[in-house]
């Protein structure tokens, strides 16, 4: 392990968040509508927000600052929910989308959403009902691990296939019985997108990001331990299962709030903290913050590439990360076979 020193943990932390502001900044400009840097700036220098054009003032801040804040926090949480796992899993193959996590907190989020108005629930209920889907599929994946993680990463990924299939099922069968409106929302969650969201989500969406990523920074010593083994970290100290319960809840915290707002956005979590890992190191105080924000950057980059590659049609933000994800995560799992069997 890297040894970390707080002018590294600060350079670190200052050179992420230089490319971050760079990469926002980048997200607000970039846009079919003719409205670019320039205009960005003289909006964010403007003392009179009236005083800049009407139209470009719509686009700004109607359209595109929506999307870059909450693909700056869905980035987070699933970046944030990955380095978790795969600290608690002892698995670098192991992400929210892959274990399936954020498939169960998409379909039941989705069936919140078919069904929640017969029940007289509202929309707001959504985020709330995929919390749930995501802490339910993390349960699963507890007992199967044993509660102890002592399960094989074949095992584990193998269950998260399958938690997968059934909550893809799950969700094909709910827009199949849903009206046309209902039914294309929940193709589209299925996807993975930001081009449907609304600016007042992103108080939900924070609040759980700064919850989750609060409680494994606390716990960040911890994950270090629990990195090298349930035993050994309890020689050391750690009251092993209470912070795994409070890791867990925190990621099914971010994990559902994230998929509430975005869909199924895959493979996040599985590149940032993975790569993140053979930069900087494995040390989870310096790890945890930095993920974060590369995984915010990450998202909105994939975002606006997904917005303005094809020129006025657009891609789900899902499918960008999945064609960088997936040969990604097929390189690392024969890269793993090659090398002998996952921890």
């Amino acid at each position: 392990m890297i040894r970390l020193s707080v002018g590294r943990m600060i350079l670190v932390l200052g050179v992420l968040s230089a490319a971050l502001l760079g990469i926002s900044l980048l997200g607000l400009s970039m846009g079919p509508s003719g409205v670019g840097v320039g205009d960005v700036i003289d909006l964010l220098l403007s003392s009179d927000a009236a005083a800049v054009d009407p139209a470009t003032r719509d686009i700004l801040l109607g359209v595109r600052l929506p999307r870059v804040i909450l693909g700056l926090l869905v980035g987070a949480s699933l970046a944030t929910a990955g380095a978790v796992f795969q600290a608690l899993l002892r698995n670098p193959l192991a992400d929210p989308y892959v274990l399936g996590v954020s498939g169960g907190a998409a379909l039941a989020g989705i069936a919140m959403l078919a069904f929640g108005s017969l029940f007289a629930f509202s929309t707001q209920m959504v985020p709330i009902a995929a919390f749930a889907g995501g802490l339910l599929a993390t349960a699963l994946l507890y007992w199967v691990s044993g509660g102890r993680g002592r399960s094989s990463s074949t095992g584990l990924l193998l269950t998260g296939v399958v938690f997968n299939s059934f909550a893809s099922a799950g969700i094909v069968f709910l827009a199949s019985i849903a009206g046309f409106f209902d039914g294309s929302r929940i193709f589209l969650w299925l996807i993975g997108h930001l081009s449907a969201v609304e600016i007042d989500a992103a108080g939900i969406v924070g609040v759980s990001v700064g919850l989750g990523l609060a409680t494994a920074c606390v716990l960040s010593r911890s994950l270090n331990l629990l990195a090298l083994g349930d035993e050994a970290a309890a020689h050391l100290g750690v009251p092993v299962e209470s912070h795994r319960r409070w890791l867990l809840l925190a990621t099914s915290l971010m994990v559902g709030a994230a998929v509430a707002v975005s869909g199924l956005i895959g493979f996040v979590g599985l590149i940032v903290p993975h790569t993140l890992r053979l930069v900087i190191g494995s040390d989870h105080r310096l790890l945890i913050p930095a993920t974060a924000l590369t995984g915010a950057g990450f998202l909105v980059l994939s975002d606006t590439l997904a917005r303005t590659v094809l020129g006025g049609r657009e891609l789900p933000v899902g499918a960008v990360t999945a064609l960088i994800g997936g040969p990604l995560f097929i390189y690392l799992l024969r890269r793993a076979q090659v090398r002998g069997p996952i921890a």
